[in-house]
């Protein structure tokens, strides 16, 4: 497996990385968490056309494609976890070729941190989660975070109506958007565990809550790499945490079956995916060595490979085309938008 690094941009503090697609290509998107950094979008087999989607303002966490909808997205935008109170609100974003892109407001949600679209029978439903509901500073985690749900309009900025899905989750950080039988499910990481949300299959259904995983969790990814049919879950610990942890599922619940052995702190993101056809997880670490790299299951055991070090990752997403799979990358200690190209030796 070969891997080839892409310097895209010097980006301060770039934080988001994401990924669309229009008009049959793949489109990269990456974003700084800086007040006053552009977001911008990379697109060409080289990555030689760069669009930008706003200037200002910054704060991106997230963004995520509307299902069903091939030119928009939804974006978290001004989440400065030292403002309080929070000025954090996700935004819509549409575009058109004749004028680019355009962003509108959809609501405000103080401390919102991640959000996914699910299809829900046909329906789009957004499912975000806050970090905290309420801070007096920085450091305040004395009020928990929560999970909110709401059916997602034609039109997002007419706005969203949200139902609390669960509460009392302190430091409500993790998230992964995991499949199973085909349908959507998320993964939830918090001083409580994991959360595991599964909607229903049909609007106006039973959401399913149920915790899988006790622990103080900071990220999750689920992949099969040991190809016995069942996921292993990787997870950061605690919040921004210093250990990198593989678990297996057992029949009285899941098992510790891996640790990275580098010396690591802040730990930030975590992917499941494949590169080169071949189960894996993708992660980043922002102290210490800042690597990214990536652990296979190889002859009976989980192998780890440092792509680079130095760069921090604060967001990856792994993009699959013919010939080649992209890992878009976040490089928020370097301050640096870069995609790494994965092709077969």
């Amino acid at each position: 497996m070969k891997i080839v690094k892409k310097h895209l941009d010097e980006m301060k503090r770039c934080y988001c990385a994401s990924n669309i697609n229009m008009y049959g290509e793949n489109h990269i998107l990456l974003a700084s968490e800086d007040p006053d950094v552009a977001c911008n979008m990379y697109s060409g087999k080289d990555f030689e056309i760069k669009e930008n989607v706003w200037t200002h303002p910054g704060g991106c966490m997230s963004i995520i494609p509307i299902p069903h909808k091939e030119n928009e997205f939804l974006a978290v935008q001004e989440f400065y976890l030292k403002v309080s109170p929070s000025l954090a609100k996700i935004v819509w974003g549409k575009y058109d070729k004749e004028t680019g892109w355009v962003i509108k407001d959809v609501l405000s949600m103080p401390y919102i941190h991640r959000f996914d679209i699910y299809d829900v029978g046909g329906t789009n439903y957004f499912i975000g989660a806050t970090i905290a509901t309420s801070k007096k500073e920085k450091n305040d985690w004395s009020v928990p975070g929560r999970i909110y749900i709401g059916k997602l309009p034609e039109d997002p900025s007419t706005g969203v109506e949200l139902e609390i899905l669960a509460d009392g989750l302190f430091r409500n950080h993790g998230y992964w958007h995991g499949k199973e039988n085909g349908k959507d499910v998320g993964y939830f990481g918090s001083d409580q565990g994991i959360l595991k949300v599964t909607p229903p299959d049909t609007e106006g259904g039973e959401w399913k809550k149920e915790f899988i995983l006790e622990g103080q969790i900071g990220e999750i990814a689920t992949a099969d790499l040991d190809g016995d049919g069942v996921e292993e879950i990787m997870t950061i610990e605690p919040f921004h945490g210093n250990a990198i942890h593989i678990y297996k599922k057992e029949e009285d619940g899941y098992k510790k079956v891996w640790t990275y052995d580098n010396t690591i702190d802040f730990a930030h993101t975590l992917v499941g995916t494949t590169l080169c056809g071949k189960p894996s997880f993708v992660a980043g670490v922002r102290r210490e060595e800042a690597e990214v790299f990536y652990v296979q299951y190889e002859n009976g055991e989980y192998k780890a490979t440092v792509i680079e070090k130095g760069v921090g990752p604060a967001n990856l997403c792994v993009v699959h085309e013919e010939g080649r799979d992209l890992i878009v990358s976040a490089n928020h200690t370097a301050n640096e938008a870069a995609v790494y190209i994965v092709t077969g030796e």
